[in-house]
This record gives C-alpha cells, sequence and structure tokens, in this order.
C-alpha cells in the first residue's frame, strides 16, 4: 500500500509545487505553454543525428526549474519513470543503421548517434513538459488550452482523467488497508481475492466518481472548466514567448555550439 500513497503524494507534490510564488509562477499560463510548445516542435526538428547542437537547449528547461525554484528531485524523478520507453524507442537504430560517421578522427556508428539523439530529444521534450505542469498546474494548462480553441471536450477529459487518477488511486490504497486489517497474518494479498479486490476498487471508485459529478452539477457545471478569474496576458508575458522563441530560432539556424568552439579557436574568421 506504500507504493499508492507514494503516488497520491506525488501527484499532489507537483500541485503544491504548481501553488508557489516566483516569477515563472506569475507568468500568464499561455505563455508558458506556448514557450514550451515552440520548444518541443524545434527540438524535435533537428536532424536524426544532431546531438551537439542540441547542448543549447540546456538552457531552456535549467532556466525553468531555476527561476521557478523547482527541485531537481521530484523531475528527475517522473523523467526516470519515462526514461524506458526512450530508450526502448532508440534502442533498435544501431541494428539496423549500420553506417559509419566520422567524428574528430575517430569511426563511429551512425546508429548510436540516433540512438543518443532520440534519447536527448525525448529527455529533454520530458523534462519541459514536467516543468510545465510543475510551475503552471493543470487548471493554468486547462485554461491555455482553451485559449488557444481546443475543443471543450478534449481539455475537459484530461482533466477529469487528471483529477480521477488520485480518486482511484485513494479507492485503492482504502481497500487494501481494509483488508489488511482483516488479514494481518497473512503477508501481501491473497492470489484468489485479487479479482474481487479489483472489482471493489473499481465499484468504488465509481460510485465515488459519480457523487463528485452529481456535486460538480449542483454547484453549475454545464461541461465547462472554469477555473475563477482568467487573467489577462501582460507585456512580459509576451516578452518571455518572444525571446524564447528568438533564441530557439537562433539555435536552429546556426549550430551555436560549433559556432562558439570556432570563434574560441581562432578556426572562424
Amino acid at each position: 500500500m506504500s507504493n499508492i500513497v507514494n503516488a497520491i503524494y506525488n501527484i499532489r507534490q507537483f500541485d503544491e509545487l504548481a501553488r508557489q510564488d516566483s516569477f515563472i509562477h506569475r507568468l500568464h499560463p499561455l505563455a508558458k505553454l506556448l514557450a514550451t510548445l515552440v520548444y518541443t516542435v524545434v527540438l524535435v526538428s533537428y536532424d536524426k543525428y544532431a546531438i551537439i547542437a542540441l547542448l543549447p537547449f540546456l538552457f531552456f528547461p535549467v532556466f525553468v526549474a531555476a527561476a521557478g525554484r523547482i527541485p531537481a528531485g521530484p523531475v528527475l524523478k517522473r523523467l526516470l519513470y519515462v526514461e524506458p520507453m526512450i530508450i526502448c524507442v532508440g534502442l533498435l537504430n544501431p541494428l539496423f543503421d549500420r553506417g559509419i560517421t566520422i567524428i574528430l578522427g575517430h569511426a563511429v556508428s551512425s546508429g548510436w548517434l540516433i540512438f543518443i539523439s532520440i534519447v536527448i530529444k525525448g529527455s529533454l521534450a520530458v523534462t519541459s513538459a514536467l516543468l510545465l505542469i510543475a510551475t503552471t498546474g493543470m487548471d493554468g494548462i486547462a485554461l491555455s488550452l482553451r485559449e488557444l480553441k481546443v475543443p471543450k471536450i478534449f481539455v475537459l477529459q484530461l482533466m477529469l482523467t487528471y483529477r480521477y487518477i488520485s480518486v482511484l488511486l485513494e479507492e485503492a490504497a482504502r481497500t487494501l488497508q481494509a483488508y489488511s486489517l482483516r488479514a494481518f497474518d497473512t503477508k501481501g494479498i491473497k492470489r484468489v481475492v485479487w479479482g474481487p479486490l479489483l472489482g471493489q476498487i473499481l465499484l468504488r471508485t465509481l460510485d465515488r466518481a459519480q457523487r463528485i459529478y452529481e456535486a460538480m452539477c449542483l454547484r453549475g457545471f454545464m461541461g465547462e472548466y472554469h477555473i475563477g478569474q482568467e487573467p489577462r496576458p501582460k507585456p512580459g508575458d509576451i516578452m518571455y514567448v518572444m525571446g524564447w522563441g528568438t533564441f530557439f530560432a537562433a539555435s536552429r539556424a546556426v549550430n551555436l555550439p560549433l559556432w562558439l568552439g570556432n570563434l574560441l579557436t581562432g578556426a572562424l574568421k
């Protein structure tokens, strides 16, 4: 049951991080969402062999985490959950792409270059998404999606799925705690009760979800997700998006690490 409690804590931990007060938290949610979207699109647009050229894109998540006072532990912990899937996506490339690329006078397998590039791109994209949630919260993201004219059914589905995950976990924790109190002389859960316990968890979750929905309807819920007064974008929000957009465009147009290396070594004249 401790794993379920930890999962509930992890979900609520990001909600608590999103309630902090910092320069990043005070930005309009739409500005942070647009900056993250532009960052992700430009990041994945790089060539499949790009590695060194991706280094400038480390600045964005580092800046957001530092300015938003987001601890590295929670973000890295959740990144590790996704990292095996990212590695599996790129792991077959060394087997299928057996070409050779010369780097600094050394022959390197092209498949391994693609693998490293996929891992870097995937890790940076997931990290930026996690930082967006940690500095904006799901309510702010939902507000931004609606301002981008995303259909409300998709936004509502996203929000309710996020909310009801915690409901499911809480009911699972209560059910397992009740089982452990009634079977204190056994270690773990007997195989014969796996099915009944799972059924009870689902029935209890559906029952509680129905009560939550009825409470929402009694409070005027009509299919639109409102979070109160919607903030207006400020000049600082526009500058934030334009500043990062300019940096991403410059990094995409020019290989900044290569240019800086040539400048320092005198190769650039």
